[in-house]
């Protein structure tokens, strides 16, 4: 069974579960991937907590790990990119396999682009400022383009909110300018390094989804193709 620390925020782990379900080669009940997930709120918010010296989320974090463990669940995934940055801490001590966002999205960018390509990054400050992603597509022979200060602050962040509030038509409506100008700068392909983005592209049917890699998607084909070649070990 496959846990998944979530709530961050809700409408993206509801996101996460449906694409999980889409990326599921099913004939019947039987065939989906067996999921318990959590999808608590009240986890401290990730963003002030690593730009502002706020709450650390790693005391909840970590709690809800060892009760999806405990209730029966052999792996663990966590569909929010920012809380990432507690990912090496919750993996060290961590008694079931626990399968990264970072890792499955970068292994999806190769693919689709040319060696040395420009990847544009449409994230939280936070995820831009710790450079998660910055650094794996660096190592990988990458160029990173991500938002300036004014669309962060006018489009990106503000999107992320409306999201958060519900409200992903008015989101994407304001985030499909910036995810453009990325590819006006040069950027082969955009990824779409917060769980909220996906929703709201995809609400408005942005023609853009087609240059952007899903790191909501790559996570969920990543626990599909785990729990498809772990059950046929058993």
């Amino acid at each position: 069974m496959i846990g998944v620390l979530g709530g961050m925020g809700p409408l993206a782990t509801a996101d996460f579960f449906q694409k999980v379900l889409a990326a599921t080669p099913a004939r019947g009940d039987e065939d989906h991937v067996p999921m318990l997930i959590a999808s608590d709120p009240r986890i401290p918010p990730r963003p002030p907590a690593i730009l502002e010296g706020g709450a650390s989320p790693l005391v909840a974090l970590r709690m809800l790990r060892d009760r999806l463990i405990d209730a029966g669940a052999t792996a663990l995934a966590m569909p929010c990119n920012t809380a990432h940055y507690w990912y090496g801490e919750l993996v060290g001590d961590c008694r079931v396999p626990f399968l990264s966002i970072i890792d499955a999205s970068c292994a999806e960018v190769a693919p689709l682009v040319a060696p040395g390509a420009r990847i544009g990054i449409i994230a939280t400050r936070a995820t831009l400022a710790t450079r998660t992603f910055q650094a794996r597509l660096d190592e990988a022979g990458f160029v990173s383009v991500v938002p300036d200060d004014a669309a962060m602050a006018t489009t990106v962040l503000p999107a992320i909110e409306l999201v958060k509030a519900g409200r992903p038509r008015e989101a994407g409506e304001l985030l499909e300018p910036a995810v453009a100008r990325l590819l006006e700068e040069g950027a082969s392909a955009v990824l779409l390094a917060c769980t909220e983005v996906p929703i709201a592209l995809d609400v408005i049917g942005s023609p853009l989804r087609e240059r952007c890699v899903d790191t909501t998607a790559a996570l969920a084909r990543a626990v599909v193709r785990y729990w498809t070649e772990s059950s046929a070990t058993r």
